[in-house]
């Protein structure tokens, strides 16, 4: 394949993936959850600390109105909650309950079979390799995405 070719797959393939995202195929199979405020617990989960809204808004690629009614509504269910900063009281953080820890690996056992199905007649060989080379494009395009493009 030509290095061209290989672009527009990569492109391709990217843009098949950000479409079943935007449509939240995979969230859509955990049932009774909100399927919106899933990002909410995911980026406080991948944060590994508690956050603000800001710090949640910027994982999400929104702005922070957006991400304070995702929040809002996280918190309404009972997944997150809101604490003072004892650094700063001015500043709220937000941390996952034990029922949104629940939601969350409810979440990642739906998904991780989705991926398996879709995978189960690779090779154990060829699943190594794409979630290595997916983890290292995922993790360089992140990269140059924080950059900017200039970066």
């Amino acid at each position: 394949m030509e290095p061209e070719d290989i672009l527009v797959t990569v492109e391709r393939a990217m843009i098949a993936i950000r479409r079943s995202q935007s449509r939240r195929a995979l969230s859509r199979l955990v049932p009774q959850a909100d399927q919106v405020i899933f990002g909410v617990l995911d980026a406080l989960e991948e944060l590994g600390r508690p956050a603000t809204v800001g710090d949640v808004a910027a994982a999400l690629g929104v702005d922070q109105p957006r991400a304070s009614r995702l929040v809002a509504r996280a918190v309404e269910q009972g997944l997150v909650v809101r604490r003072a900063d004892q650094r700063d009281g001015r500043r709220t953080l937000l941390a996952l309950t034990e029922p949104g820890r629940s939601h969350l690996a409810s979440a990642h056992r739906t998904r991780q079979q989705v991926f398996a199905g879709a995978m189960a007649d690779w090779p154990a060989a060829d699943r190594a390799t794409f979630a290595r080379l997916l983890s290292s494009f995922t993790t360089a395009l992140g990269a140059r995405t924080e950059r900017g493009p200039t970066g």
